[in-house]
C-alpha cells in the first residue's frame, strides 16, 4: 500500500497551504464553468448563423486581444499586488458572464455580442491565469511546486474532459440561459479563493507596466537560457504535433463514426493529462527538470508519430469494419491510446516546465515571464491548426501527425544537445 501511494499524486500543497488550497479548488470550479460558456457561446453562435465559419471565429476573434492581455496581466502582476489585479480581473470575468446570462434571459442575444463578450471574457481570464501562476511559489514550498503543477494538470483534465459533454447536454436540455447562469454560479468559487489570499505585493525592483517593463521581461528572457529553451521547446511540439483540427476528417473519413469520434478522441487527450497527474507521486522526486522535459516532449513526439502510423493503417484499410461507414473500433481504441499517451507526457512535460519558471525566476519577474509564456501556449497551438490543417489540404490526413512527430523527436535532441546547461538543470540549484 505504501509503495502505491508514492505513486500517487502528492496532495501536500492542500494540506500544508489552506489558502493554495482555496484558490485551486475556486480556481477549479470556475474553469468547469468557463467550459460550459465556451462551447455554450459556439453551439449559440452556429444556432444564430447555422455558419461554421462564424463559429471558428469565437476563438480566432479572441487569439491577440488574449495574448495581450496576458503581457500586460504579467506586467500588472509585477507591479501590484497580485491578489487585487486577480481580483479585479476575476470581476471582469463574472461581468461578462453574468451579461451573457441576462441576454439569454431576455432574449437580446446577438452574434456581435456574443464575440464581444467572448473576448472580454477570455482576455480577462488571461490576465487571471497570468497572476494565479505567479502567486502559487508565494503560497507553497518551492519542494512542492512540481505537485501543485500536477494538480493543475487534474485541473485541465476536469475542465476538458467534463465541460464540453456537460455544455451539450445543457445546453440541449435546459437552454442557454441556464448553461451560462450555471458559469456564473461556479465562478464564485473563484472570488472565495481569492480573495481569502494575503496581501501579495510584488517582491525585488518593481517597474511599472508600459514599455520599459516588457522590455526588462525580455531582456531577463535572453539571459535566461533555459528558461528560454523551454519556451522553444513548447512551440516546437504544439506546432509540429497538434492533430485536433484534423480530429473532424478524421472520424468522418478514416476512422468513421463521425461527431461522435471526434469527441472520443479529444476526450483521449485530456484522459491522459488527467492519468498522468493523478499518478504523477514520482515526478515531484526529479531534480533534473531539463532531461525531464527533454524526454517527455520526444515521448509526446512518438505519441504523436503513432497517432500517424495508425491514420496510415486506417487510409490502407486495414481492420476494416464490414460496413464502410460504421466506426472501426479497433483503429480508434488504437488512436484514443496513443493520444493518451500524448496528452500523459505533454502534462508530465508541462509539470517540469511550470516548476523551472516558478522557482528560476525572480518573484519580481515571474508575473512578466508567465505573460511571455501565455504568448507562448496560446499562439503554439493555433499555429499547430494551421500546420496541420494546411499540409493535410495537399497531402493526406496521416501525413501531418507522422511528419511532425518525427520531427519533435529530431528537434528536441538537436536542440537540448546544443545547450547542454539544460540537460544538467538541477530544480535543487534553480538557475534560468
Amino acid at each position: 500500500m505504501r509503495r502505491m501511494s508514492r505513486h500517487l499524486i502528492d496532495i501536500r500543497p492542500l494540506t500544508t497551504s489552506p489558502p493554495f488550497a482555496r484558490m485551486w479548488t475556486g480556481s477549479t470550479l470556475a474553469g468547469l464553468g468557463g467550459q460550459l460558456t465556451i462551447v455554450a457561446v459556439m453551439l449559440h453562435v452556429y444556432e444564430l448563423t447555422q455558419d461554421t465559419f462564424a463559429v471558428a471565429m469565437v476563438a480566432v476573434a479572441g487569439l491577440v486581444p488574449m495574448m495581450f492581455a496576458g503581457l500586460y496581466g504579467g506586467m500588472l502582476a509585477d507591479a501590484f499586488d497580485r491578489r487585487t489585479v486577480a481580483l479585479v480581473a476575476a470581476t471582469v470575468t463574472f461581468a461578462s458572464t453574468a451579461l451573457l446570462a441576462v441576454l439569454a434571459w431576455t432574449g437580446g442575444e446577438t452574434v456581435w455580442w456574443l464575440y464581444a463578450l467572448s473576448i472580454v471574457n477570455s482576455s480577462a481570464n488571461s490576465i487571471v491565469m497570468t497572476t494565479r501562476s505567479a502567486i502559487t511559489p508565494r503560497l507553497i514550498p518551492r519542494e512542492l511546486l512540481p505537485a501543485a503543477a500536477a494538480l493543475q494538470g487534474v485541473t485541465v483534465g476536469i475542465m476538458v474532459m467534463a465541460g464540453p459533454a456537460l455544455a451539450g447536454v445543457l445546453v440541449a436540455t435546459t437552454g442557454y440561459a441556464w448553461t451560462y447562469t450555471l458559469d456564473v454560479v461556479l465562478m464564485t468559487s473563484l472570488f472565495l479563493g481569492l480573495w481569502t489570499l494575503p496581501a501579495l505585493r510584488p517582491e525585488g525592483v518593481i517597474v511599472r507596466p508600459g514599455l520599459a517593463s516588457l522590455r526588462d521581461g525580455i531582456g531577463f528572457l535572453r539571459r535566461a537560457p533555459n528558461i528560454r529553451l523551454q519556451y522553444i521547446l513548447d512551440v516546437i511540439a504544439m506546432t509540429l504535433g497538434q492533430p485536433l483540427t484534423l480530429f473532424p476528417a478524421i472520424g468522418a473519413v478514416l476512422l468513421g463514426g463521425g461527431a461522435v469520434t471526434t469527441g472520443v478522441l479529444t476526450a483521449a487527450v485530456a484522459a491522459g493529462a488527467f492519468l498522468s497527474s493523478l499518478f504523477s507521486g514520482p515526478i515531484g522526486r526529479v531534480h533534473r527538470h531539463g532531461v525531464g522535459i527533454e524526454r517527455a516532449i520526444q515521448g509526446y513526439g512518438a505519441a504523436i508519430t503513432l497517432f500517424g502510423v495508425i491514420l496510415v493503417v486506417a487510409q490502407a484499410g486495414w481492420f476494416a469494419p464490414a460496413d464502410p461507414s460504421a466506426p472501426n473500433i479497433v483503429l480508434i481504441t488504437a488512436a484514443c491510446a496513443a493520444l493518451a499517451f500524448s496528452g500523459a507526457t505533454d502534462n508530465v512535460s508541462a509539470i517540469y516546465r511550470s516548476t523551472m519558471m516558478q522557482s528560476a525566476v525572480p518573484d519580481a519577474m515571474r508575473g512578466r515571464l508567465q505573460g511571455i509564456f501565455t504568448v507562448v501556449v496560446t499562439g503554439g497551438p493555433r499555429l499547430g491548426a494551421l500546420y496541420a490543417g494546411s499540409l493535410a489540404t495537399f497531402t493526406a490526413l496521416w501525413f501531418p501527425p507522422l511528419l511532425g512527430g518525427l520531427l519533435i523527436i529530431a528537434l528536441v535532441g538537436v536542440l537540448v544537445r546544443l545547450n547542454p546547461a539544460f540537460r544538467a538543470y538541477d530544480a535543487r540549484r534553480p538557475t534560468p
